[in-house]
């Protein structure tokens, strides 16, 4: 099972968009920093680890190239770097949908996915249909979630053909 690494913006997107539940019957395994999770997510996603996602730590070796990654690339929080860091170490891709942390991941060599990706994951793996797709966008739309609105329905429609 293919591992990928996700920061915590993905994973609210996913939510707000009601397939939270869905998203974990794709074949891969979705994982976070643990920093990350217990500074972003824990609080108000805890049952995101009960449904599957995991939690790994970076190694000492990519723990000392956080300040090297930030002075680097100023603009990604700390913990957005562990995710670049960690999906680095493992040697996957990066969930994200955060331009800066795309940015710096790209320039990493680091291949990276977004919201788009994963709700047409879910539509080709055949979790949901293209009309769920449309309903979780405009839920994540109604919820602010700020993604490529036009391109996303777009693409999911063209699925549809």
């Amino acid at each position: 099972m293919q591992l990928l690494i996700s920061d915590a913006n993905i994973l609210i997107d996913i939510e707000e968009g009601g397939l939270v539940t869905l998203f974990f019957k794709l074949p891969y395994e979705f994982c976070v920093p643990d920093v990350l999770y217990y500074e972003e997510l824990e609080d108000q996603h805890s049952h995101l680890c009960e449904l599957g996602l995991s939690l790994r730590e970076l190694s000492a070796k990519s723990l000392s190239r956080v300040s090297a990654i930030k002075a680097k690339y100023a603009k990604p929080s700390t913990t957005d770097v562990f995710a670049l860091l960690l999906a680095q170490q493992e040697s996957c891709p990066l969930l994200s949908g955060d331009k800066d942390l795309r940015d710096a991941a790209q320039a990493e060599l680091i291949d990276v996915r977004g919201t788009l990706w994963l709700v047409e994951e879910l539509v080709q793996q055949g979790v949901i249909n293209t009309n769920q797709a449309l309903e979780a966008y405009a839920k994540m739309k109604a919820a602010g979630r700020r993604l490529p609105w036009p391109q996303a329905v777009k693409r999911i429609r063209q699925m549809q053909d």
